[in-house]
């Protein structure tokens, strides 16, 4: 084999050995809370989809909102105390500023409900209006307690 790929091959066969890190913890806490903030987001992406796209259907809209506050608690009870190892990607403050984190949950939870009702009125300006403030809510967390 000619001495350059020798290195390259190595490099090759070192990264093939860095998979994703896996949740292997009694419970799998992280996993759970990763899984629980995805389905979250497979109810929430399609609404801003159709409001950028504008092509808002008041009826699907309404459903995923409904879909979004239903799934909306599930991924908090996963953030114990012994809860900050990989895979996560929180932030130490979740566990050090832990009333920062709740007022931000809570902020998230009354914003999720604002778009429930802002969405059975079927008015896509208020529906829009409703979104960005759930948007606002998730980025302003993630900001402040999520790894980029």
């Amino acid at each position: 084999m000619p001495r350059p790929l020798l290195p390259a091959l190595l490099i090759l066969l070192t990264l093939a050995g860095c998979g994703p890190v896996e949740d292997t913890r009694p419970g799998q806490p992280v996993k759970q809370r990763q899984e629980a903030f995805k389905s979250i987001l497979r109810s929430f992406e399609p609404m801003g989809v159709m409001l950028r796209d504008n092509k808002y259907q008041a009826d699907k809209f309404a459903s995923l909102a409904g879909e979004l506050v239903a799934k909306r608690d599930a991924p908090w009870s996963h953030f114990g105390p012994d809860t900050n190892y990989p895979p996560t990607k929180a932030k130490a403050a979740v566990w050090s500023d832990g009333e920062t984190f709740e007022r931000e949950r809570l902020a998230f939870v009354a914003a999720t409900d604002a778009l429930f009702a802002a969405a059975q009125t079927r008015d896509q300006a208020q529906a829009k209006a409703a979104y960005e403030k759930v948007y606002g809510s998730c980025k302003s967390c993630h900001d402040r307690f999520k790894e980029k």
